[in-house]
């Protein structure tokens, strides 16, 4: 599997689903390119990739080897679903997949920060609520985008 150039454009966003997991293809995006060299700033294992690890059991590690077989997307899925140590139903992956989309900065230090990045992207923004907004913005700004 190509790894993206994270330099050049951002990764998946975490709302975008693979077998009904937000954040996976997100995370892929990031394995590979760290395997390449071309990560960027992104960082792989982040405190929103560890959603992702602590709902499937998943260690980190273990998900970066896999992705170091050139695995593409539905092989790494299908990986994940053997996998997983906490066997998940399709509807309790819903639900947490739809709960991360919600989620939001839940202590002043970090509720501060998020303020303080809003102001620099674009103070006037009244819709921007939780990570996946921030992290969806971001992405573009850094991009070029205008937010």
């Amino acid at each position: 599997m190509k790894a993206l150039n994270l330099t050049t454009r951002p990764p998946r966003s975490p709302r975008v689903r693979l077998g009904g997991y937000t954040i996976l293809p997100r995370l892929l995006d990031k394995a590979r390119a760290v395997i390449a060299g071309t990560a960027g700033e992104y960082k792989y294992n982040n405190p929103n990739d560890g959603h992702f690890f602590r709902f499937t059991g998943i260690a980190p590690d273990a998900l970066m080897e896999q992705v170091k077989t050139g695995a593409g997307d539905w092989d790494m899925l299908l990986w994940v679903n053997a996998n997983t140590p906490l066997k998940r139903t399709p509807l309790e992956i819903s639900q947490w997949s739809d709960w991360t989309e919600t989620v939001a900065f839940n202590d002043v230090e970090m509720r501060e920060w998020f303020t303080e990045q809003i102001k620099r992207l674009n103070p006037a923004r009244e819709d921007l609520r939780g990570t996946f907004d921030y992290l969806d913005l971001d992405d573009y700004v850094s991009f070029g985008g205008v937010a």
